[in-house]
């Protein structure tokens, strides 16, 4: 995920959401072409990067961006529930596509479904969430940006550690 150091909060949550959707479309292009046993395991690398990028994402934002909100915006729980929701469906299919371990049809389609879940879900936190966020007087988004950045550094040199 890209790094900005004077980011705020939300300017580095939808830092993140640009990047993924970059994956996306160079996932889609890789299943297009003509070519696919060339593509299968670039499509494979792409596919478990964008799981991996999508997962500490998700976790960051649930161990401290929602968690913030939640105490500091009064009516924002029923939105923060339904944003803790379709992390669980995009979990599941990371899951699926983990499962799968090698590219194919399957997997194709499987990408394509996480990328409109994430779109929706992207739209959602843009149009909804990062407003809220942004008129809430108790919420220190520069300092929530320094401690996402800092978990988010954490958790993908987790994921790259030789196990």
């Amino acid at each position: 995920m890209p790094e900005f150091a004077d980011k705020d909060a939300c300017e580095l949550l939808d830092a993140d959401h640009i990047a993924v959707k970059h994956l996306f479309v160079d996932y889609a292009r890789l299943a297009i072409a003509p070519d696919a046993k060339a593509t299968a395991s670039e499509r494979t690398a792409l596919a478990m990067k964008i799981c991996d990028e999508l997962t500490v994402h998700a976790q960051i934002e649930e161990e401290i961006f929602y968690p913030a909100l939640r105490e500091a915006v009064p009516g924002a729980g029923a939105l923060l529930d339904e944003a803790e929701a379709e992390h669980q469906e995009a979990k599941q299919l990371i899951a699926d596509i983990r499962a799968i371990g090698k590219a194919n049809p399957s997997m194709d389609t499987l990408v394509a479904e996480l990328n409109v879940a994430i779109e929706h879900h992207v739209k959602e936190e843009r149009d909804e969430l990062f407003p809220k966020a942004r008129a809430a007087p108790a919420l220190d988004l520069v300092a929530i940006g320094g401690q996402l950045r800092e978990r988010q550094q954490e958790l993908m040199a987790g994921a790259q550690a030789p196990a």
